[in-house]
């Protein structure tokens, strides 16, 4: 195979070999299409569910229960970006009709005995027919100026909900909680964010002082509204939290702030929740039909009941509660847990003028930010990349076991590139790992939502023994003046950080909403048999009970298959 034939001459010939197949509803055909290794993802397009299917086997069973004549029509190939040669792979991208509406699909064409096949091939459902989303071509006219009153007095009154309920009730206001009700807003869907902060981005507002995102700014936009080019590639902390309020102002969302849900329960018979919020004009009572988590996957500190914690001098708390390092100068700071956050956290009381132990109770996996991020969003998300739209589709084209087998290799050619620094380490007697199974932090990531450290600069300052390290044992207890560790050692300190994680969203669930919903509930992250996180972004087996969560790329991709599956439910509309 050579490049002489072009990237869409290539693709347009497979495209049509595919279409037809398709509409004839010929499951071996459309099979023999595909990669013997070929990976099928579909997004709500075909099967009404996120699911992924590996292997031919696997891919023509799931298109013989599901697909029929009328399953894909109207497909077309996508010029306005792409098909391209990849190297070796001519990715494309296509549009396609279903019952229920409008799709997208993304697909990598590779050479296998002589013929192009897909190796991936991903469909999802863009819009729901009869409610597509209010953008582009079908985005609001605007008020009419012989209208009575005005758009500020509409909204006003609108983000109050009196003498009405809302349709979806979402909990937190953070990046999951805004994406999820931008995108129910558009397609119609009369949404309620409740944040217990004073305001909008207080989640980012109110974290350390020094904190930075690690993710890079191709990856983090919000759904529908762009960063402006001059946007950091790593963002401060208050920046950020600052763009989500705007956000939230500028998509017409209905936030109420300091605003707390104290008691929930749910009607099954009527298909209603009865939410009690305590806000600052007193108690309301809302009912909506579906209710969506959102207080993140780091919303419930993991606090172990360490002995002494009582009897402790010194100041305690957990990481969440960190705010700035300045307090600490010229004193003893521990802190226990080597991954980000502790690093931090460590790295912000040392620059602060504090003498800083780190307790590294189990190996991490490191990466620096310099190298180790641009191995894992790659070539898409990344200066002079695809259009967001376009890395989006090549992104969910790329189901998460591939993205783990994938990041293997990312994993080693980091770790050559971070030689000296990981050599460092070593010296230093910091404990390292390649990630579970030497899939790094997307490993960890996926799995646990923790247990590395993304460098920018901590680890330069463990290797010169500027932040001090107790390795290989944890926290045993606390002593009146300071801690002891399980092998004995006693470190004094004046500041203890408990850098010790967050426990499982589900657990939030239970605090919030009780045994009898939380036990009806998955855990949360993990890759589950069918390719995909557990819990996330599909019904979770409370047929009113939704999670959301994730970094920012994650929730601009997944919140739109989110909204579309609720919308769909309250719109009566009944997929096969």
């Amino acid at each position: 195979m050579t490049t002489e034939v072009t990237a869409e001459a290539t693709f347009a010939a497979w495209l049509g070999r595919l279409t037809a197949a398709l509409e004839a509803a010929d499951a071996a055909g459309a099979t023999a299409l595909l990669a013997e290794d070929c990976w099928w993802r579909d997004l709500l397009a075909l099967t009404w569910d996120l699911g992924v299917h590996h292997g031919r086997d696997q891919v023509e069973a799931m298109l013989d229960e599901h697909l029929t004549p009328d399953s894909f029509t109207n497909i077309a190939m996508v010029t306005e970006f792409g098909p391209r040669y990849q190297g070796d792979v001519v990715e494309g991208f296509i549009t396609f009709e279903t019952p229920l509406g409008y799709g997208r699909g993304a697909v990598r064409l590779r050479p296998e005995n002589d013929q192009w096949v897909a190796w991936t091939l991903m469909t999802e459902l863009d819009d729901l027919r009869g409610h597509e989303r209010r953008i582009g071509a079908r985005r609001s006219r605007g008020p009419r100026h012989e209208a009575t009153g005005n758009w500020l007095d509409e909204r006003r009154e609108h983000v109050r909900f009196a003498g009405r309920e809302p349709d979806v009730v979402v909990l937190g206001a953070g990046q999951g909680g805004l994406a999820v009700a931008a995108n129910l807003g558009l397609m119609g869907v009369d949404t309620l964010v409740l944040e217990k902060s004073e305001r909008v981005g207080d989640g980012w507002r109110k974290r350390y002082h020094s904190l930075v995102l690690h993710d890079p700014v191709w990856a983090d936009a919000l759904p529908y509204m762009p960063y402006p080019e001059s946007w950091p590639v790593y963002c401060p902390k208050d920046k950020i939290a600052d763009w989500f309020e705007s956000y939230a102002s500028a998509m017409e969302l209905n936030v109420w702030t300091s605003a707390e849900m104290t008691s929930s329960s749910f009607d099954e018979a009527a298909g209603r929740w009865t939410l009690v919020v305590r806000t600052p004009d007193g108690e309301r009572e809302v009912h909506p039909r579906d209710v969506i988590l959102a207080t993140g996957a780091a919303g419930e500190p993991n606090v172990p009941d360490f002995p002494g914690r009582s009897s402790y001098e010194g100041v305690s708390y957990h990481s969440s509660g960190h705010r700035s390092g300045g307090d600490w100068a010229g004193r003893k700071a521990v802190v226990v847990g080597a991954c980000n956050s502790g690093h931090d956290i460590a790295q912000d009381l040392y620059e602060a003028g504090a003498d800083v132990t780190l307790v590294q109770r189990s190996s991490t996996h490191i990466i620096s930010q310099e190298h180790g991020i641009p191995a894992i969003f790659g070539s898409n998300f990344a200066e002079g990349g695809p259009p967001t739209e376009y890395a989006d589709l090549l992104a969910a084209g790329t189901p998460w076991p591939l993205v783990l087998e994938m990041a293997k290799q990312g994993v080693k050619e980091t770790a050559r590139k971070d030689a000296d620094l990981l050599a460092a380490l070593d010296a230093a007697g910091f404990k390292r790992n390649d990630g579970p199974d030497g899939t790094g932090l997307m490993g960890y990531a996926l799995a646990y939502g923790g247990g590395y450290y993304i460098d920018v600069g901590a680890s330069r300052l463990i290797a010169d023994g500027k932040i001090k390290l107790a390795q290989g044992s944890g926290l045993a207890e606390f002593t009146p003046d300071g801690v002891r560790l399980e092998d004995g050692r006693t470190l004094e300190a004046d500041l203890v950080v408990l850098a010790t994680g967050y426990r499982n969203m589900r657990e939030t669930a239970r605090r919030l909403f009780g045994d009898e919903v939380a036990d009806r509930l998955p855990l949360v992250l993990g890759i589950g048999e069918d390719g995909e996180i557990g819990g996330l972004y599909r019904r979770t087996g409370h047929p009113a009970f939704w999670y959301m969560g994730g970094p920012l790329a994650w929730v601009r991709i997944y919140s739109k298959h989110l909204a579309l599956q609720i919308t769909a439910k309250q719109a009566g509309i009944q997929p096969e």
